[in-house]
């Protein structure tokens, strides 16, 4: 359920490295409370640029990046990662303490909370991402991907963030793990009211979870909508070099029929063909 509340808002946001390398080019976006975000397009299009420009890492060369308010350009890291938390495509890059548990405590402990807080956000944080008190005096690196994906997204969780950004959440993972991740995000998503971005390459996870797709390519948003509206632009994804699902491709090939060029899942392909059956 989103809220129509603007919790970040860009406004001719530029970015240029320092070498003069210019990143993103006049970005402007609105992002409210209960998305569900995929930020699509090819490598070196801008997307984990813009991420960082979101949560402060990065400040703009030019325009701005306001979070709840607050202007990136002059606002602290540590308030502005409150806010918006980013997990690396690999969680082993925000990974490196001895124990769970106090990786998961290392952000609370940094924002100088006492160590009842700490206690409290940490088995919060923990219980969300399901990382049971086994796990608590185990080292991040003897893990599984996807539970050293759980830590990381657990870290970030104790800073009780309003967005939490992650990147490629299914590279290197198996098709069981990566709808378990995916379902995980979900759940953040519908039950615990977090606005969730992701970064992503995989077409099929961006149809079957995102409700809005930015479509990124040279620096620059080329689309924005909805999934089906993205999807529905087969001219704009054939420019950036991405596809669409299978099954939206085959529901274009045959929308003279009657069927949707938005179309999404097999599910909505098969509703469609039992209605036109009934016509």
């Amino acid at each position: 359920m989103t809220n129509s509340t603007p919790y970040i808002q860009v406004n001719n946001l530029d970015f240029a490295y320092p070498d003069g390398t210019k990143a993103l080019e006049n970005i402007n976006l609105t992002i409210q409370i209960g998305e569900f975000i995929a930020l699509i397009g090819q490598n070196g299009s801008g997307k984990t640029t813009l991420s960082k420009c979101l949560n402060g890492l990065y400040k703009p060369t030019s325009g701005e990046v306001l979070v709840e308010s607050l202007n990136s350009k002059n606002t602290p890291i540590v308030q502005m990662v409150r806010r918006v938390g980013y997990v690396f495509q690999n969680p082993d890059h925000q990974l490196f303490n001895n124990n769970c548990w106090d990786e998961i405590a290392y952000g609370p402990r940094n924002i100088q909370l006492s160590e009842v807080e700490v206690k409290e956000r940490v088995e919060e944080a923990a219980h969300v991402v399901g990382l049971s008190e086994m796990f608590y005096e185990e080292h991040p690196f003897f893990l599984s991907k996807g539970l050293r994906q759980r830590v990381a997204i657990a870290s970030i969780l104790a800073l009780r963030p309003q967005v939490i950004i992650v990147d490629e959440p299914t590279t290197g993972q198996d098709s069981r793990q990566s709808i378990e991740i995916m379902e995980f995000l979900k759940d953040l998503n519908e039950t615990h009211g977090h606005t969730v971005i992701i970064i992503t390459h995989d077409m099929y996870i961006v149809a079957q979870y995102a409700r809005r797709v930015i479509l990124m390519s040279e620096g620059r948003i080329q689309a924005d909508g909805t999934t089906a509206e993205v999807f529905s632009k087969p001219d704009i994804l054939q420019k950036t070099f991405l596809e669409p699902p299978q099954i939206t491709q085959l529901a274009q090939s045959v929308q003279g029929l009657g069927f949707s060029p938005g179309t999404l899942t097999v599910q909505e392909m098969m509703s469609q063909f039992e209605a036109l059956k009934k016509k």
